[in-house]
């Protein structure tokens, strides 16, 4: 999940734009890592509720361990629970502050983070992070009850959705903003990605043709689970097909959840921070994310399920990761700085 904050001090170049000021590399880490971090703790409390909402019964464990399978915490989670009921995941992704990856563990780094960007961050971001991470940090396993379960997901939603908003009304536009849009589309993209991938295989019956169809409901619960059920059926009214669904989810430009969105502000965060910053370490990055760009725009959906729906997830989210590794190798890399550059005054080139 990365470290909330890494203590060197290198320091980016002075920008090609007046008035404005270099960026230790700290607070580029801590920036990224604070999106990142509340990014994924709205789209962790749709999943929860949605999975609440929509699963069966009769496979009641099976619903509750794709939420597993989607952040990749089986190991984790069964380390510690013998079976994927409703109470343990809900209180495993909630409460337990043991569990890095919970609701609980990620609000500890947004306040740890916020706390390091204290002299960036308007006073309303850091009044509001404030108030919320405390909220986070004084639930209990009681308070998270099937009862309960929807008004605490409501809440977490609409907390992270107020500070997107502050951080959007009130954040000053310099690099700072560009590796906080970076970290908030990364986990977008990868977010994405990993909802497809395991719900479309868990949904799709034994013995069924990939792009088959499958229960309206279901689906609906994954389109719910993107916060995409409004805008999907304002486009494709009469459209719930499986092939329709993975487009929109992977290709829609004008869906701001879609892989396509969140690659398209993620190349134009670096390529900001390329071209009017200077931070020529970015351009290989850039590159990186234009290839994903292309193969995404030169593949229908129904391609992209034909060659394996699968396989074209796996093979972006390790992509994703490869860029994220390559971000921070390039601006907070966790390695002794060299000589030369602390006696160039600690400059990135």
């Amino acid at each position: 999940m990365g470290a909330c904050v890494m203590k060197n001090l290198l320091v980016f170049p002075t920008p090609v734009l007046p008035g404005l000021h270099n960026l230790l590399s700290r607070y580029a880490e801590s920036m990224t890592w604070m999106a990142r971090y509340m990014e994924r703790i709205e789209n962790l409390a749709r999943l929860i509720e949605v999975t609440g909402t929509f699963v069966r019964p009769r496979n009641g464990h099976a619903g509750w361990e794709s939420l597993l399978q989607i952040n990749a915490d089986e190991d984790r989670f069964h380390a510690i629970h013998e079976e994927a009921s409703e109470h343990a995941v809900v209180g495993f992704y909630i409460t337990e502050r043991d569990n890095p990856g919970s609701i609980a563990g990620m609000a500890h780094g947004v306040r740890e983070n916020a706390r390091a960007l204290r002299p960036l961050i308007s006073t309303e971001m850091w009044m509001h992070l404030n108030v919320f991470t405390q909220w986070v940090r004084d639930l209990t396993p009681r308070d998270v009850r099937a009862g309960s379960l929807s008004g605490i997901c409501t809440r977490l939603k609409q907390e992270c959705q107020t500070h997107f908003g502050i951080t959007e009304g009130t954040l000053y536009r310099d690099q700072a903003w560009l590796f906080y849009v970076l970290g908030k589309y990364l986990e977008r993209a990868d977010q994405i990605t990993r909802l497809l991938d395991i719900k479309y295989h868990i949904l799709l019956p034994r013995g069924v043709d990939v792009g088959s169809d499958i229960d309206t409901s279901q689906w609906t619960s994954v389109l719910r689970s993107a916060a995409a059920y409004h805008a999907f059926r304002r486009v494709l009214p009469s459209g719930m097909t499986p092939v329709n669904i993975v487009g929109f989810l992977l290709k829609n430009d004008g869906f701001p959840r879609s892989l396509s969105t969140s690659l398209r502000q993620v190349h134009s965060a670096l390529g900001l921070l390329s071209g009017e910053y200077r931070l020529r370490h970015s351009s290989h990055i850039l590159e990186r994310v234009e290839e994903l760009r292309v193969t995404l725009a030169e593949q229908t959906a129904e391609e992209i399920i034909g060659r394996g729906l699968h396989e074209y997830m796996e093979w972006m989210q390790c992509q994703l990761r490869q860029i994220q590794e390559e971000i921070m190798q390039a601006f907070w890399p966790a390695v002794p700085v060299p000589v030369s550059v602390a006696m160039s005054g600690g400059q990135l080139q």
